[in-house]
């Protein structure tokens, strides 16, 4: 899924077709397809909950989530699918926004669950887990990214519209990652609850940055970044 001369093995390249063979076997691994990624941030949740299915979502966060459901039906695309982190304050926020997208199929994973994806750089003095963390979460979020985070599959003939609901330190990564940013520079962007972040994949494998952590469609009173 990445550049398609990495794709071709040159050493079984037919020597007497030499270019012209190279150029068409090139063709054949080119996408075709525009990818657009909306990743959104989980709605506010419990924070005093001790165990992940006690963190539920607030009744503020269960308007949040109403509120960025009725923001991406707005925008009158037919999403391909949601793919959610599998935990509680992921899958429920997906539960409401779906509402709004009926027929959209839906998806759970184990890798957009929260995490520390890489030591942040600068440090930061309120959020030092230990080092374990990062080679425990960070292989797992890299592996999201690789996996999620792509151009199209050269099958694909139409744009996609793919819908990611997970967390602000597994967005923030995959944002500098995508950008082909510093990756440890991830904690120095904040996410509202609820943000709709829009990253577009061009077949060309270039990557664009839309919106970042958009909640313009809630009121004042309703943002949070909790």
């Amino acid at each position: 899924r990445r550049e398609p001369l990495a794709l071709i093995n040159l050493k079984k390249k037919n020597e007497e077709t030499g270019e012209e063979e190279l150029s068409s076997r090139l063709n054949h691994f080119k996408a075709k397809a525009t990818r657009h990624i909306f990743l959104i941030r989980h709605s506010q949740y419990n924070l005093d909950g001790r165990a992940d299915k006690d963190r539920t979502l607030t009744p503020l966060g269960r308007e949040q989530a109403e509120l960025t459901g009725r923001r991406l039906a707005s925008l009158g695309i037919k999403f391909d699918q949601i793919v959610h982190s599998s935990m509680t304050r992921a899958t429920e926020t997906t539960e409401i926004i779906s509402k709004h997208l009926p027929g959209v199929k839906k998806v759970s994973t184990d890798l957009l669950r929260e995490g520390a994806p890489i030591e942040p750089d600068p440090p930061v003095s309120h959020w030092k887990p230990e080092a374990v963390q990062y080679y425990e979460d960070g292989a797992r979020i890299e592996a999201a990214f690789r996996n999620f985070i792509h151009r199209a599959d050269v099958k694909q003939e139409e744009d996609s519209y793919e819908i990611f609901v997970c967390h602000a330190n597994v967005i923030r990564y995959i944002v500098c990652r995508a950008l082909q940013f510093p990756p440890e520079g991830w904690l120095r962007m904040s996410l509202n609850n609820g943000s709709i972040t829009h990253l577009v994949i061009r077949p060309n494998g270039r990557v664009a940055l839309r919106t970042l952590g958009d909640t313009g469609f809630m009121p004042p009173d309703k943002i949070t970044r909790t």
